[in-house]
């Protein structure tokens, strides 16, 4: 016979704090009342638990509001957002965007440098990372930061879900792991890899196209592509990391295939800014010389602005949508997530115009019925998938979450 058991005093304490931070987190200063309202507890409880956490520098009273009752007002609790703050990096080939966060995840300081290629001396990468920490611990300094807790950095490249290394799937500049050990040296701070582009999902899962939905995929259209797999709420990694390494997919229209050392001959080839920088070219479109994300961007951006009766703007935006929609739908029917969206400075620039198109072609290839959004993070997705990741191993650790 199962004995039934509950939770220890302790227990029952630590979950009413975390409750309550959270409801403090999510919707800025409360009165007593309103937190009794929302967590279901009782007024000794709450008023217990208040003042606890204030104890503990987690909570403090911000003011007062008033109420229809006689006597005086309420006293307003805020979570103290500076009792501990974060550090998020985007990692790029040429350099980084970085930002300084407090722990409810507001922006205060940021900075971006770049990083010219070193060569092959191992030195000057070094020497590159060690600017880049400076950089960041600078940028805290100027906010009145003095210590960073957790530091959250994505990067391209495939992260060991068991390890923690990065792990290149094309050529990356040397620099990139020195930047990981030197921030790996900072005293007392702790440092989360993850790949870039599951850190974009998570920002769409959390406050972008995706909210609301426990499955979905976001399809990272820029320089390369790559995917981010969300499947029953969880972030999907694979055994190596590799789950959502799409630029390697064979597909058809290309005139090779992809090998273990290059995504060339795969989804990357015709999906890629060069691919797409191409086809505009192609269709009489601008795409300028670079054949890089901007330029893609600028490209699809040009299209948007030609649609119409003979103009090249449309026919381009379908070719571009059945090249997508070919990778896409690989990915549907091994997943059926339901939903789809169109990320990266590619997707971006194509906004509803080109999830619309990209979702009538889908339809055509998978019996799977798969709704195709645009992204709604914005260009700091990475970034603000990183402060989300970094925020909430600084709350597991502030407010004992499990």
């Amino acid at each position: 016979m199962t004995t039934a058991r509950t939770a220890t005093p302790s227990t029952a304490r630590a979950i009413n704090d975390r409750l309550a931070l959270n409801l403090l987190l999510e919707q800025g200063p409360l009165t007593a009342t309103e937190l009794r309202d929302l967590t279901g507890l009782s007024r000794p409880t709450v008023a217990d638990l208040l003042d606890r956490l204030r104890r503990t520098g987690l909570v403090a009273v911000v003011g007062e509001r008033g109420e229809q009752r006689r006597g005086p007002n309420a006293r307003l609790y805020a979570l103290v957002a500076s009792r501990a703050h974060l550090g998020a990096v985007d990692v790029r080939s040429g350099g980084v965007t970085l930002v300084v966060a407090d722990l409810a995840g507001q922006t205060l300081a940021a900075a971006e440098i770049a990083v010219a290629e070193p060569g092959p001396d191992a030195a000057a990468h070094r020497a590159a990372a060690d600017r880049i920490v400076a950089a960041l611990l600078d940028a805290a300094r100027r906010a009145g930061v003095e210590h960073l807790h957790t530091v959250a950095v994505g990067a391209p490249g495939l992260v060991d879900p068991a390890t923690g290394r990065l792990q290149s799937t094309g050529v990356l500049p040397a620099w990139h792991v020195e930047l990981l050990a030197a921030l790996r040296d900072l005293p007392g701070t702790d440092v989360i890899l993850e790949n870039e582009v599951n850190l974009a999902g998570r920002a769409e899962y959390r406050i972008g196209a995706a909210r609301g939905r426990d499955d979905f995929v976001l399809v990272w259209l820029g320089h390369s592509v790559g995917a981010a797999v969300v499947l029953d709420g969880k972030l999907r990694r694979g055994a190596g990391g590799g789950t959502g390494e799409i630029c390697f997919l064979p597909v058809p229209g290309t005139v090779s295939l992809p090998s273990a050392t290059s995504c060339e001959g795969g989804f990357h080839s015709l999906a890629g800014s060069a691919a797409v920088c191409a086809l505009a070219r192609a269709h009489g479109l601008p795409a300028g010389a670079a054949d890089d994300a901007a330029a893609a961007e600028t490209a699809v951006r040009a299209a948007l602005d030609t649609l119409g009766d003979g103009l090249p703007g449309g026919p381009f935006l379908d070719e571009l949508a059945e090249r997508i929609a070919l990778g896409v739908s690989a990915v549907c029917v091994v997943l059926d997530p339901g939903c789809v969206v169109l990320g990266g400075e590619i997707g971006r620039a194509g906004g509803a115009e080109l999830a619309a198109r990209v979702e009538r072609r889908l339809a055509g290839l998978s019996p799977l019925r798969t709704e195709v959004r645009p992204g709604e993070a914005g260009g700091g997705a990475v970034l603000g998938g990183a402060v989300l990741t970094a925020g909430d191993a600084v709350r597991r650790d502030l407010f004992g979450e499990p």
